[in-house]
Formats: C-alpha cells, sequence, structure tokens
C-alpha cells in the first residue's frame, strides 16, 4: 500500500469512528423506548378479537389434545376466552389447556396484569448482542426477573431495532408455576399487523411429575383490530 492510500485510508477511518460511535444505541435508551412502545401499543389498541388453536402432546402417555377458543381483548388488556372446540381425552383437556386458558385470562385482570409487563419495576436488563428477527434487526436483552415470581420471565427477548417492539422471547418461568411442574421452557413470537405487534406462536415444553415431558403449542390467526373503530372510519367516509 502506497504512503498516498495509508493516508486516505487513516483519514477515512477517523472520519467514521465518530460516526459509528454515535450510533450506536445504549441499553438505557433500548429499554425506555420499548416502555415508550409498549405504552403506546396499550393505548391505540382498545379492542380486538382472535382465534387461537392449543395443541398438546405427551410422549410418556402417548396423548394428544386440542382446544380452539376465541379470544376477545379490550383495554386495558383484559381478555376473554370462549372455546370454540376441543378434542382429546377430557383430563387432559381440563387440566392442562384449559387451565392455561383460565390463567391467562386471570393474568389480564387490573391486579395481576402490571407482573406481566416486561418493565425496569419487574425486571433488571442486559444487552447481550444484536441478531435478525422477523427479517429485520433485533436487539437480543437478557431479562432479569427482580422477584422470584410465577409471573415473570428469566430468560431472551428480542427487541426490534426499528419500531422497539419486542418481537421474540425465549424464557422460563422465574419461579415454577407448580410444584408439579418442572423445566418449564417457551418462546413466544410476535410479528407487525398493521401499526400493532402481537403473537403469532408460542411452543412450549415442560416436564410434569404425573404427565412426564409434555409439548404445548399454540397458533394465533383470524386477527380482527379495533373493528369498532374501523366500522365507524368506513361509515364517515
Amino acid at each position: 500500500m502506497t504512503g498516498f492510500l495509508r493516508i486516505q485510508l487513516a483519514l477515512l477511518l477517523a472520519a467514521a469512528g465518530p460516526l459509528f460511535a454515535e450510533d450506536r444505541i445504549s441499553l438505557q435508551e433500548i429499554v425506555e423506548r420499548m416502555a415508550r412502545n409498549q405504552t403506546a401499543q396499550a393505548q391505540g389498541l382498545k379492542n380486538y378479537t382472535s382465534t387461537r388453536t392449543y395443541s398438546l402432546h405427551n410422549g410418556r402417555f402417548h396423548k394428544t389434545a386440542e382446544l380452539t377458543v376465541k379470544l376477545t381483548y379490550s383495554y386495558p388488556g383484559r381478555k376473554h376466552f370462549e372455546v370454540l372446540s376441543e378434542s382429546g381425552p377430557r383430563p387432559v383437556c381440563d387440566k392442562v389447556l384449559r387451565r392455561m386458558v383460565e390463567s391467562e385470562a386471570e393474568v389480564s385482570g387490573d391486579e395481576l396484569r402490571q407482573f406481566n409487563r416486561i418493565t425496569p419495576e419487574n425486571y433488571d436488563f442486559r444487552l447481550v448482542r444484536e441478531d435478525r428477527e422477523n427479517g429485520r434487526t433485533a436487539y437480543v436483552i437478557e431479562t432479569i426477573p427482580k422477584t422470584r415470581s410465577k409471573y415473570l420471565l428469566k430468560g431472551e427477548i428480542w427487541v426490534d431495532a426499528e419500531d422497539f417492539a419486542i418481537a421474540r422471547i425465549a424464557a422460563q418461568p422465574a419461579k415454577s408455576p407448580s410444584f408439579w411442574i418442572r423445566n418449564s421452557r417457551f418462546e413466544y413470537r410476535y410479528s407487525k399487523l398493521g401499526s400493532f405487534w402481537l403473537p403469532v406462536s408460542t411452543d412450549s415444553e415442560a416436564d410434569a411429575m404425573l404427565f412426564g415431558h409434555t409439548e404445548v403449542q399454540i397458533r394465533y390467526g383470524d386477527y380482527r383490530i379495533n373493528p369498532e373503530q374501523a366500522e365507524r372510519t368506513n361509515a364517515s367516509q
């Protein structure tokens, strides 16, 4: 490399260095913008309906079961579930799938909803790396629960670098939800639907003392977001 090229390269690196440094975003800013996104979505998402299908497979007893429900969401976070269909052994549907639905309805209540939020009030955070999720850049952040609670998550979240919405969660409960359950793990995936980020799939597995290793998949679809607002907008046009 000639002396002239060395000088040009040195000048280029010197000029680029401060730009890259300024482009870096701090963990604090990521968390703050994530919190603002959660608040904005909660305020804008007045109501929606969707269909969920829960599919369970138990390897120990070679049992499968399926439950389909209609979810009705209303601001500021309440959820109501209506069972549309179910198949498989009655004890599995009642003790596992229906109980999952009931637990989520309970957590969406006014008293417990705050414990289900991924915020600095509930967690400490550690920036781990950058990654790709949904074909977009995302920040991978470790969530460290401040208390041992079955409502809090210990694991990692993927925060979309453009919208600062949570695009993926891979975690386990900070505290086992039951004495009978060990090694519970799950992964949530979200997608942008219109201007909102909503769940599209959940994959979970756990080792239960009575049932053995059990896997549950949840698939979400048929979203109707703010239907009343959309109807009013169409009527005024």
